[in-house]
């Protein structure tokens, strides 16, 4: 089984979550740390970079509902980019895209922010 990893980065006031590898129900408590931790930053522009991320489970998916809320509630967003095929499939098919942002790459999801 291929390892989780969560990096941080950040454009101007935008963080950037890079996601590696396979986030399922033993990984996605890093991610809700990664992104609990810039709520407490008073981080709420978010864009998650998914171009090394080859697996996400329903677990994985939850993370991301379970943090919206609090994040737009404070004027912020999360904007999802560079998915691989597959792992956009598994966001459409719940529906992610009336509920998110999803963009080809993370220059652009940095743009939506700056143009909103």
């Amino acid at each position: 089984m291929e390892g989780f990893e969560v990096t941080k980065g950040a454009t101007n006031d935008i963080s950037v979550l890079y996601l590696k590898g396979y986030l399922d129900a033993h990984t996605a408590p890093e991610l809700e740390n990664a992104l609990q931790k810039l709520m407490d930053e008073q981080n709420y522009k978010i864009v998650v970079n998914f171009s090394e991320l080859n697996y996400i489970s329903s677990a994985g998916l939850g993370v991301f509902m379970g943090f919206i809320e609090d994040i737009r509630k404070n004027g912020g967003d999360i904007k999802l980019s560079s998915m691989k095929p597959k792992i956009f499939r598994v966001f459409d098919l719940l529906g992610f895209p009336t509920l998110y942002d999803i963009l080809d790459d993370e220059e652009k999801a940095v743009d939506k922010f700056t143009k909103s």
